[in-house]
């Protein structure tokens, strides 16, 4: 199957070595195989080949071309036949390794005219097919399987299928998407026909390139699993990083740097372990794209260079080609504008050579990035627009180069012209991101895109239209958990129909922070039913470690207001204190967080004046996701009466979770507030996910869970309550509570890391809480962190005592914690009152 092209931007998946590698070494396997059986009158060559067969499944590629040589020129002088099985085999293992040239230098002599018409000349020609096309020879490659499936028309129909599958990757390296399906397809019904697993699975990991290469990533990771699973059940290991590596591309981009990460890491140790050396250099260009797009420059650079000396050491020209235009990009996000255009020559020069015909649309963006830097603004804008209208270049490319070009025309004080492009850039990210079909998906595309967002914010500072920039951080949000409440894409297009942050503000009785996280600034926009005021804040570099030192520490044993705590402190000055006078005493405030801050309670910083105190004192603090969100008409509605469904004190599942000892009496101090005919209890044997879904959720107004929780980093919406155990399960998922109807007031998870662990771009935090938002209910109490045993069922049976006088959820909550703020005991640590937040919904 193919395996990641490294062209990111530019170019479908061609890795000359590791596609060559692991995109058909298990079908040529089955075949070499069968072949064998034909001459089983010699039991010693073919105990000899199926020993190199053996090695070449095991992953020792070197062992296996070392005996295949020394079998080919045993048997030169003895037997034809077998000499040249073995010299195709050794041809197959060299394409494996990336020894292309030296793979098509063997295959150059036509086998003997008794074999012109037989299987042996069908291999050959497939396997000169491939090594032509990895070398991006496509019409050489072509009419090399042409022949080859006119050869096996003639003799062995069971060569079709491969060589279908040969012809698949052929065309989707050529971009002609709809006729690699064909052909694939074609290949794949041979191989069901005749139960060839291995072709059947190559052929699948196929598809899932295709989808790829199409930018259907989540049904190419369908694809992919599918592919896996096969790989998996027929216990071949050696392609198993092969697909792998396909999977960890698709994920990334889609934005989930985290699982690509995984599986690259993954697919980098098997290929490795297995001496595929070209798959090596693949891999390891793989994560140090994941480290650059994380921005971990340092060690991206290191690994670039590494995967740079093992492509120059193999003659990989196309790998070389791409380390040096990611480390021309890298040379640029460093400012080292003389090497990123050392490394840029270079790699065109290749190019133009004809060593690469794919990347030339990566370089030539690179080129106009290299320009730009120089104020060449005349060359800059040809190179992006060359990229624009080229109708091969895939979609994030051209996002890329319509930023960029709108980036050269603020440069050259040609704002209308900037802001065409930049609208440009948002509509064609928003077109591939529509087209993503899984949920899940949805929630990390923007990661890998919101950089553009923030060039396009910046732009519109500069030119003094605050509200218009708070417009497009505002489509850059929560865009997932909209469509699941069906509101419309229409809606989060630029400009945004009746945008009114003010009557907003107003409606709700709030005052709204919304954040931007950003480089080379970050951003606050602080809304009042009276105006709109922008505050520019330091990057995102000097706000993400204050922010991850001060909950280190939230959760340490000292209690920070009595120390006095300096991040404490410094993160209330940056964050809060230059919008304090727009926040009157007590006043309800709203906060959008971004990037690190949705880690923050702001409610733990430290106000300086007129004593050192926790901001929770001056302010009734809530989360919410968007503006749009808390404005926007949505499908769910209120419930009709004040009914609770009570969830809790589960039997244990096991030592991973005990009992709770306190969980019983939390849920009873929660239950005395409501009628015996408006609760519903499900305690004990009762606690499960089935009890859970036949209560029919939707038609409470509060629904609470006194459990534990998970949260998953790797797929949030793993994330679980823990509940009694049925069969084999004993956890209500995240993903299967957004399939519920929700029309709850609050929905309380008293139990921990309820919020989540995993932030997404726009998206912010994903896990309960988001699921329960996404399933309809209106507002959220949730933990940040662990919460306590001891402190909880105190907070809880105050927070319901004051809802059941009429205070709303948010005053009743910060009451709830100024008790415990304010009390002489253990529990006025923000460890304890801290970790439970509440996010407004619609």
């Amino acid at each position: 199957m193919r395996l990641p092209g490294r062209y990111r931007n530019s170019r479908q998946w061609t890795a000359p070595s590791t596609g060559a590698g692991n995109r058909f070494l298990t079908v040529w396997i089955l075949l070499l195989v069968s072949a064998a059986g034909g001459c089983r009158s010699a039991p010693a060559p073919s105990q000899t080949f199926d020993s190199v067969i053996q090695k070449t499944q095991s992953g020792d590629l070197e062992g296996a071309q070392r005996d295949a040589d020394n079998a080919q020129h045993k048997y030169e002088n003895k037997n034809v036949e077998w000499a040249w099985r073995f010299r195709v085999l050794k041809a197959q293992i060299l394409v494996m390794r990336g020894s292309y040239k030296d793979s098509l230098a063997l295959l150059k002599e036509n086998v003997p005219a008794a074999f012109a018409h037989t299987d042996l000349a069908a291999r050959r020609k497939m396997v000169q097919g491939l090594g032509n096309e990895y070398l991006e020879h496509f019409d050489e490659s072509a009419a090399d399987l042409s022949e080859a499936e006119q050869i096996a028309d003639s003799s062995h129909p069971q060569l079709q299928g491969e060589i279908a599958r040969a012809l698949g990757t052929l065309e989707a390296d050529r971009k002609n998407y709809d006729a690699a399906d064909a052909a694939l397809h074609r290949g794949l019904l041979v191989a069901r026909q005749h139960n060839l697993l291995p072709l059947e699975t190559t052929i699948l990991g196929d598809l899932g390139y295709v989808a790829m290469k199409r930018e259907h990533y989540d049904e190419a990771i369908d694809w992919d699993r599918s592919a896996l699973q096969m790989s998996h059940d027929s216990k071949a290991s050696l392609y198993t990083s092969g697909i792998q590596g396909n999977m960890g591309w698709s994920y990334f981009s889609m934005g989930d740097f985290e699982n690509a990460k995984s599986l690259f890491e993954q697919a980098e140790t098997a290929s490795a372990h297995a001496g595929l050396s070209g798959d090596h250099v693949n891999w390891l260009i793989d994560m140090g794209v994941v480290q650059f797009a994380q921005h971990d420059y340092g060690p991206a650079e290191t690994t670039m260079k590494q995967a740079l000396q093992l492509a120059r050491d193999l003659h990989d020209n196309e790998s070389v080609i791409q380390c040096l235009n990611y480390l021309s990009q890298m040379a640029l996000e460093s400012g080292s504008i003389d090497t990123a255009e050392k490394y840029n020559t270079e790699a065109s020069a290749l190019q133009h050579a004809g060593l690469d015909q794919l990347g030339v649309l990566k370089s030539t963006l690179i080129s106009g990035r290299i320009e730009t830097s120089k104020h060449h603004f005349t060359a800059a804008e040809q190179s992006f627009k060359s990229v624009i209208q080229n109708p091969g270049a895939e979609s994030s490319l051209r996002w890329e180069a319509e930023s960029r070009l709108a980036k050269v025309y603020e440069d050259m004080d040609q704002p209308a012209k900037a802001e065409q492009e930049f609208r440009k850039s948002i509509e064609t990210i928003d077109t591939v991101r529509s087209s993503v079909k899984s949920e899940e998906f949805r929630m990390s595309f923007l990661s890998s895109a919101v950089a553009f967002y923030n060039d396009f914010i910046s732009f519109l500072i500069s030119q003094g239209r605050a509200e218009d920039a708070l417009e497009v951080a505002e489509i850059s949000r929560a865009r997932t958990l909209a469509d699941g409440l069906g509101v419309g894409s229409a809606e989060f297009s630029f400009p945004i129909k009746k945008f009114q942050p003010k009557q907003i503000a107003s409606r709700l009785k709030t005052v709204v922070l919304s954040y931007w996280i950003g480089s080379p600034h970050s951003y606050l926009w602080v809304v009042t039913p009276s105006q709109v005021k922008l505050i520019t804040l330091p990057p995102a570099n000097e706000i993400d470690p204050l922010v991850e030192s001060y909950r280190t520490v939230l959760l340490g044993p000292r209690d920070v207001l009595e120390t006095q705590n300096a991040t404490g402190t410094k993160l209330y000055d940056l964050l809060i204190a230059p919008a304090q006078k727009l926040i009157p005493k007590d006043s309800h405030v709203t906060i959008l967080p971004d990037g690190s801050l949705y880690d923050l309670n702001f409610e733990t910083l430290l106000a300086p004046s007129p004593q050192l105190h926790y901001w929770i004192d001056d302010a009734v603090i809530s989360d919410a996701n968007s503006l749009m969100l808390l404005s926007a008409p949505v499908k769910t509605s209120p419930a009709q009466s004040k009914t609770l469904l009570l969830v809790g004190n589960p039997i244990s599942p096991n030592t991973e979770f005990p009992n709770l000892p306190l969980a019983a009496a939390e849920m009873e101090r929660i239950e005395k507030y409501f009628p015996i005919s408006a609760r519903t209890v499900l305690s004990r044997d009762q606690a499960s996910s089935s009890g859970f879904i036949a209560s029919q959720p939707g038609q409470f107004s509060f629904i609470h869970f006194v459990t534990h929780g998970t949260a998953s980093r790797i797929s949030p919406l793993d994330s679980a309550v823990i509940l009694t155990k049925e069969g084999d399960s004993y956890k209500l998922y995240a993903r299967d509570i957004v399939k519920e109807h929700l029309h709850a007031d609050l929905v309380t998870i008293s139990a921990c890391h309820g919020e989540g662990a995993r932030t997404y771009s726009g998206e912010g935090l994903v896990g309960l809480t988001w699921a329960f938002l996404r399933a309809g209910a209106h507002g959220v109490i949730a933990a940040l962190w662990e919460v306590s045993d001891s402190s909880t069922p105190q907070m809880m049976d105050q927070l319901y005592a004051e809802m059941s006088k009429g205070v709303p959820p948010d005053i009743a909550l910060r009451d709830a914690k100024l008790a415990l703020l304010h009390s002489n005991s253990v529990f006025r640590k923000p460890f304890y009152w801290a970790p439970f937040q509440l996010h407004r919904g619609s």
